[in-house]
């Protein structure tokens, strides 16, 4: 049986915690003190159209001090330098599943080559601390190459979808050029993607564009296409965080990280750095 620290315990790390438990592996998630002492009393309630209603019991920890087979990062990027400061043991392989691109130089500064990237997708949210809301069915991970076999071979078993084998320029770009236009459109404009279209597409062109000057084959009329198929209705967290007051929301993770790419390869972003002024603004006000 796997061990599998889950750094994190936010809607992302408990929800695949939560999934790995019930799929026969050994999760613990390595999270805050008050928190990880709540859910060790209450365990964790997940609301899931793929994985079902239940709830279950999953280890907790305050720091990982314990070999594990494989380590994945699930907290926010502004969370990034003090979660690390919870893991003390040198796992076989860490796989993060953070927003942006940019935390790889960091995880690898830390464990070097043992870091491979990965991307979730998925829409839920915590509705408290022990109760986790999957609001579809939608929750694939895809781990780029060399891969981390004992990660996902236990997510598969935990009926998640997963994706192997892909170059990681394509992993990490395939996901920020779809998230820039959804996250930087919606969170400038305070609105659903229906009232801003235009501009999530605009966008999803120049991030594509860096994607190619960065290595990968993201092509940008297929991330428009994506686009076009989402609902009215959809959103993003990004907006969620900043319309909320969040401070630890990830727009330098997302806007920031595409910016300072695309001022290396020279490339112009208008559409993109408008938004994320915009969207700074918004913010301050906040």
């Amino acid at each position: 049986m796997p061990t599998i620290a889950i750094l994190g315990s936010g809607a992302v790390g408990a929800l695949l915690g939560a999934a790995l438990a019930r799929g026969g592996a050994d999760p613990v998630l390595v999270t805050r003190e008050e928190t990880a002492a709540l859910l060790a009393r209450a365990g964790l309630r997940v609301d899931s159209p793929l994985l079902g209603d239940h709830h279950v019991r999953v280890r907790v920890a305050a720091r990982l001090d314990d070999e594990a087979d494989a380590l994945v990062v699930a907290v926010k990027a502004p969370h990034l330098p003090a979660a690390l400061q919870r893991i003390r043991a040198e796992p076989g392989v860490v796989v993060p599943l953070l927003n942006g691109t940019e935390h790889m130089a960091a995880l690898r500064a830390r464990f070097g080559d043992r870091v491979v990237a990965g991307v979730v997708r998925v829409q839920a949210h915590r509705d408290g601390p022990a109760h986790v809301v999957h609001r579809s069915p939608m929750l694939s991970v895809a781990v780029a190459a060399p891969g981390a076999p004992a990660l996902t071979d236990a997510l598969r078993a935990a009926g998640v979808e997963v994706a192997t084998g892909a170059p990681e320029a394509d992993v990490l770009w395939g996901k920020l050029t779809r998230l820039a236009g959804l996250a930087l459109a919606t969170t400038a404009a305070d609105a659903p993607l229906g009232d801003v279209r235009a501009d999530a597409e605009a966008v999803a062109r120049e991030v594509a564009a860096i994607a190619a000057a960065e290595g990968a084959a993201v092509g940008a009329e297929a991330v428009v296409a994506e686009l076009r198929a989402l609902p009215d209705a959809a959103s993003s967290s990004l907006r969620a965080d900043v319309g909320a007051g969040r401070a630890d929301h990830e727009l330098d993770a997302i806007g920031g990280a595409v910016l300072r790419a695309g001022a290396r390869h020279g490339l112009p972003m208008p559409r993109t750095a408008a938004l994320v002024a915009q969207v700074e603004t918004r913010a301050v006000a906040r």
